[in-house]
Order: C-alpha cells, then structure tokens, then sequence
C-alpha cells in the first residue's frame, strides 16, 4: 500500500534561512574570496539537501511502518477472535493442541 509523499519536492530543496543569508553574505565577498568559498559552500549545500531528502525519506518510512503495524495488530486481533470463536463452536475448550 503507497502513499503520497507528505513533502513536496520543493519542500525538500529549500535551504534553510541562515543558510540563504550566508548564500547572500557569500555572493557579497570579492571575486578572490568568493571563489575560494564557492566550492565548499556548494558541499554544504548539497550536503543538507542530501540529509534532508533521506529525513523525508526516513519519515515516510516510518509512517508506513506505523501504518503496516496497525493492520498487524487488527490481523492478529481478528484471528484470535476467528481462533477463539472455532473454539467455542467446536465445544473444543483448548485442552487438547
């Protein structure tokens, strides 16, 4: 069973305000320094649109995971009282398994 995902794309790749405001503050410095933070700034950035793609991913894992668990449980429930009732239909008491 598949959902929708709760996070959109767009969601996913936005940066985070002080993240924007260094990107900013960055594009501000002389070309010199500019260009010897550009590629560590483009690691960082990567990096956290990385840890946030797998955060969703690991969110909705886990929603699933809920979700599968509450069917087990009803399955689990439902064949005990379906055990139960065949029990009691059989005059069977449980005595003998």
């Amino acid at each position: 069973m598949s959902t929708a995902p709760r996070f959109t794309p767009a969601d996913t790749d936005e940066l985070p305000k002080d993240m924007m405001e260094l990107g900013q503050l960055l594009a501000g410095l002389p070309p010199q320094y500019r260009m010897a933070l550009e590629p560590v700034w483009d690691r960082v950035v990567e990096s956290t649109r990385r840890r946030r793609r797998i955060l969703t991913l690991v969110q909705e894992a886990l929603s699933q995971l809920r979700l599968d668990m509450k069917y087990l449980v009803f399955d689990l429930e439902a064949t005990r009282r379906e055990r139960d009732a065949y029990r009691q239909n059989s005059g069977d008491d449980g005595q003998a398994e």
